[in-house]
């Protein structure tokens, strides 16, 4: 006899290409699906590479009461913002990472402290930051004073294509220092080693008593498959890579096509 699959008693969703739509709204459909998880009663919240100011938009649309993990759940913070713990990126991997960003021509954003720091405010994809965090930069002229308490670098070009090339070959190079992964297409993270999403869920599993076979998790890039190594169930977008489709478990449609309620209310709520 083949075992009936757990019940779902928590889910985690990754937001850029997930949750949200590409222009960074919530649907109105996605709201009802996270409205239903909780009448149901099972527990809800957010894993993502956006810095905590990036997460206070959804706490109370979506009524968010668990803590949330930023910069890739190097960062958890509850719904007011307020920190529960972070880890930072070691100093002599920031440096390294922001040394080869320059010898790239790839523009570099740095997180620090809660600021997001940059030198040219008007450089790629500034304008979308801007929206997605509903946040401004702190435009400094010199970066390098504030890579000693980086929580999270990014590498930021238009050149998908060369900046797709660079992940390895940085990561091959920062070695145990950091990790290294694009959350989209045009940015390149940097984060703390040792600490992802994956840990973030394995975490929030445990201080809730919640056995990880209980958990699904939603997401849509490389960095999101150690949450899939987690949970009992994973659901990769339909906009993901044919690499992350098949580290998960289920595939739901596009982030532009309600992939994300679609999977909550076909694959959860059942």
């Amino acid at each position: 006899m083949t075992n009936a699959p757990s019940p779902i008693r928590l889910v985690v969703t990754d937001v850029d290409g997930t949750l949200v739509t590409g222009d960074k709204q919530l649907t109105p459909r996605a709201i009802r699906s996270i409205a239903a998880l909780r009448e149901r009663g099972i527990a809800f919240t957010v894993a993502s590479s956006r810095p905590p100011i990036g997460l206070r938009a959804l706490v109370e649309p979506l009524g968010l009461t668990l803590p949330m993990g930023a910069f890739n759940g190097s960062t958890v913070v509850r719904p007011d913002l307020s920190l529960v713990d972070e880890v930072l990126i070691p100093e002599a991997a920031a440096r390294k990472a922001a040394a080869r960003f320059s010898a790239e021509g790839v523009d570099l954003w740095v997180f620090s402290e809660g600021a997001w720091l940059l030198t040219d405010p008007a450089g790629a994809y500034t304008d979308l930051e801007r929206r997605t965090l509903q946040a401004e930069p702190r435009v400094v002229d010199d970066l390098a004073p504030h890579l000693a308490r980086a929580a999270k670098l990014v590498g930021v070009s238009r050149d998908h294509a060369a900046l797709a090339a660079l992940e390895p070959r940085l990561a091959k190079e920062i070695g145990e220092g950091a990790a290294v992964h694009r959350s989209q297409a045009y940015y390149l993270d940097v984060t703390p080693p040792h600490v992802d999403k994956g840990h973030f869920v394995a975490r929030l599993a445990g201080e809730l008593d919640i056995p990880l076979a209980q958990v699904a998790v939603l997401g849509d890039m490389a960095n999101d498959t150690a949450m899939f190594a987690r949970a009992g169930l994973s659901i990769a977008m339909g906009n993901a890579s044919e690499a992350v489709q098949r580290a998960a478990t289920r595939v739901t449609a596009t982030n532009e096509a309600e992939g994300f309620a679609e999977a909550i209310e076909r694959y959860v709520l059942g």
